[in-house]
């Protein structure tokens, strides 16, 4: 079937029982597309995501558990597809710095499995990557300053603005020189082999379906502990500053690439919340304190390797070359992962006291 964007085949989502790659799912099937899932449900709780997925679109769907360091599995199975998501990774810099060869294999073998395996079908598919914001270091060259709750860029157009595609790559830990070499494979392959990929570095994405831990998911793993009245603990000083963007702006970020992918192919795009959703740890969980209605237990270590003090995307290059902007601000998206996991999440959320749910829940539901 050829869909509304000129796609004629079924959507392979490499990574799609994931936070995000379910929440792309969805959106695909909703259209009445067909979807492929593949992943090896290593994660946990991405089974509830996948059983999610098949309870409501059926035959629709179809899951493979092919692991993307199987060159020839993943072969066949990408064969078909019309387009390619690849969000299939070692999401955790602390696993990285325990066991980097395995890093490797998943995130930058892994990756050029999937390129090849679409080079082999004839290099039909366009290829869209999920990429990290971790390509561009540590930043430790900013000169940052300590505002109240938040560290921030002495620089006011660095401030205003965000961290520009423009910036040098600087991978930083085993994570991120994975990924890195993977985001520079992925547009390697529109330049040498005439794919056609696009690459989306991402900050910090959160809202319903993700199942956060301390090492990945860190807005989600906050209000999870928070909701159960566990304890969370903050490395650092808690000022650190990330651009949080909810997943339905994510996924409609996905989806425009590929509806523009002739125009877009070869190019990384920042992805992120930018200025307007920049808020620190501390700030983070004061709103979940008010979501909650109690206090949050904190305890605290030292800093993280690789842990940037402040982070926010510069998405000027997206929004101006397909159109797209965040939507949906950090406190009501907040609030909408907060309603989701009471409906939905793990059990021991679900039986906290419950909060009124929120608007936007409403509008999705």
């Amino acid at each position: 079937m050829t869909g509304a964007s000129g796609i004629d085949g079924p959507i392979a989502i490499v990574g799609g029982a994931g936070f995000i790659g379910s929440n792309l799912a969805e959106s695909f099937l909703l259209d009445g597309r067909e979807v492929v899932v593949v992943d090896t449900l290593c994660r946990p709780g991405v089974e509830a995501n996948l059983a999610w997925l098949k309870a409501r679109f059926g035959d629709r769907i179809r899951h493979a558990a092919t692991d993307v360091r199987d060159a020839d599995g993943l072969a066949s199975v990408l064969a078909p597809a019309g387009a390619v998501f690849h969000l299939a990774a070692q999401v955790a810099v602390t696993t990285s710095l325990d066991n980097p060869r395995a890093d490797f294999d998943v995130n930058a073998a892994g990756t050029l499995n999937v390129l090849e395996a679409v080079r082999r079908a004839g290099a039909r598919a366009p290829v869209i990557f999920a990429s990290t914001n971790k390509v561009y270091g540590g930043l430790e060259d900013l000169d940052m300053t300590a505002e109240g709750d938040r560290h921030v860029p002495a620089d006011p157009t660095l401030r205003d603005r965000g961290v520009p595609e423009t910036r040098g790559l600087d991978f930083c830990t085993p994570y991120g020189c994975s990924k890195g070499v993977a985001d520079q494979y992925v547009l390697d392959y529109a330049k040498s082999f005439g794919l056609r990929t696009a690459v989306l570095r991402m900050s910090c994405i959160y809202g319903p379906r993700q199942f956060g831990t301390e090492d990945q998911g860190w807005v989600a793993h906050f209000l999870i502990k928070a909701m159960k009245g566990e304890p969370i603990t903050i490395f650092g000083d808690g000022r650190q500053v990330r651009d949080v963007l909810h997943v339905r702006d994510a996924v409609a970020a996905y989806r425009t690439l590929l509806d523009r992918i002739d125009e877009v192919s070869g190019t990384a795009f920042n992805l992120g919340g930018g200025p307007r959703n920049a808020v620190s740890l501390k700030e983070v969980l004061g709103e979940i304190r008010s979501i909650t209605g109690r206090d949050v237990a904190l305890g605290h270590e030292r800093w993280r390797t690789g842990d940037q003090l402040w982070f926010v995307a510069d998405t000027g290059l997206l929004e101006k070359t397909v159109g797209w902007t965040q939507t949906i601000g950090w406190r009501e998206g907040l609030r909408d992962l907060g309603a989701w996991l009471r409906e939905s999440g793990p059990a021991s959320v679900r039986t906290a006291p419950s909060e009124p749910q929120s608007e936007l829940r409403r509008v999705m539901a």
